[in-house]
């Protein structure tokens, strides 16, 4: 099973800067939220932010090599996980860090895609190996890193029950779904299908299953579909569902869907911190590194 754990924190966090009407934050909490990476914004009483709680959880699955990809500013994370840019020990994890440089004539990075490409770039010995890409701001489940770590598919992500996952109506009809065929492998991704199309999209299971950006990739076989993926024509940033679904269209039925029911929290907005916050009060009392291991 691979170890290798690639983990996506170099974005602009454009959402969770917008002004917003919710008046139960603290004067810190707001500055936090203008200011940190959301990764990085403090969620429990110790000042420690969801980085923590998701780095526990991949621990607990046995993940041990962690890269984390951040922006030109890095230094709050050096603060919280390491000063070295690579190599540094943290709970008994090997943290280093990957830069997603923005490209000149650009002010903000230039997607996941990129971001993954520019990670096994600076670190090589990824492409001849398997690992694991998520987001900074999603808490996954150990269940759900270590499904990924035990399937024996080339390339695999989470499919979760869109009816398991805790959002409003509004925000959960703004996810893509996953069209799977009957073997649970990726046959498409759909973003915003019309009300009267979702029944079309649901697995053998009879569920409507949706990527929480969570996968599993060969890297040798992946490369070179970071390398050459297009930019995306409505966003403008280089995507990984579009580097997945073109490796799909060359390989199908290499890519599986895992079903998960469960929910995911999701630091995305200012609106966000305090129900992360009582998620994490509720489920988590406290973090026993100790009994990670």
């Amino acid at each position: 099973m691979h170890t290798n754990l690639i983990i996506l924190a170099g974005g602009a966090s454009s959402r969770m800067k917008k002004q917003t009407t919710v008046i139960d934050l603290s004067e810190q909490e707001i500055v936090e939220a203008n200011q940190r990476s959301k990764s990085l914004i403090s969620v429990n009483p110790d000042g420690r932010p969801i980085l923590d709680y998701l780095l526990y959880n991949a621990k607990l699955a046995g993940y041990k090599n962690i890269y984390i990809v951040v922006g030109k500013q890095s230094e709050l994370f050096k603060q919280f996980y390491g000063s070295k840019e690579k190599d540094n020990v943290f709970h008994g994890l090997n943290i280093s860090f990957a830069t997603q440089h923005i490209p000149q004539g650009r002010i903000k990075p230039f997607g996941t895609a990129d971001a993954v490409y520019q990670a096994v770039t600076q670190y090589p010995e990824l492409n001849t190996q398997y690992y694991t890409v998520c987001n900074s701001d999603n808490l996954y489940s150990s269940n759900a890193f270590l499904a990924l770590r035990k399937t024996t598919s080339d390339h695999a992500f989470i499919g979760y029950d869109r009816d398991a996952l805790e959002f409003s109506m509004e925000r959960i009809a703004r996810f893509a779904l996953a069209k799977l065929n009957v073997k649970n492998q990726l046959v498409d991704i759909i973003e915003k299908p019309a009300l009267d199309e979702v029944d079309d999209y649901k697995d053998a299971s009879g569920v409507l299953r949706v990527s929480m950006n969570i996968f599993k990739f060969k890297g040798a076989t992946f490369f070179d579909y970071l390398k050459d993926c297009p930019v995306h024509t409505t966003r403008n940033e280089k995507e990984l569902p579009t580097a997945l679904l073109n490796m799909v269209k060359d390989h199908p039925g290499t890519v599986e869907g895992i079903p998960l029911s469960e929910h995911v929290p999701d630091l995305t907005a200012k609106e966000d911190i305090s129900i992360v916050k009582n998620y994490l009060a509720k489920h988590y009392k406290s973090l026993d590194w100790n009994d990670s291991n």
